[in-house]
């Protein structure tokens, strides 16, 4: 498998538990990481807007991205809700073989 750091933001703690639980029961991540108290400053149907969110690290796969982006969509309130998912260069070789044990390898 091939690691992903997926970023996902989430209009309050509670959605943010909610997408959570979703990813975690679907076995669609080794971890999740919740990060309340972000400032966020976008760009939305051409207004500037600013808000509170709270920020999902995901730790997943490449090869699950695409189910893990549907159930977040599926468990989320926004119309176009921020999934990005980032390439780590480097992992420690102890982390790496618990993601891998937790991803299923």
């Amino acid at each position: 498998m091939t690691p992903r750091l997926v970023l996902v933001t989430a209009s309050s703690i509670e959605e943010a538990r909610r997408i959570v639980d979703a990813v975690l029961e679907a076995h669609l991540a080794a971890c999740v990481n919740i990060v309340p108290g972000v400032e966020s400053h976008y760009w939305w149907q051409g207004q500037r807007e600013q808000g509170s969110e709270v920020l999902l690290l995901i730790k997943s796969s490449a090869e699950r991205f695409d189910a893990l982006a549907e159930v977040v969509r599926a468990h989320h309130s926004y119309e176009c809700p921020e999934i990005v998912a980032i390439s780590p260069e480097e992992m420690a070789p102890a982390y790496r073989a618990w993601w891998e044990k937790s991803m299923g390898h």
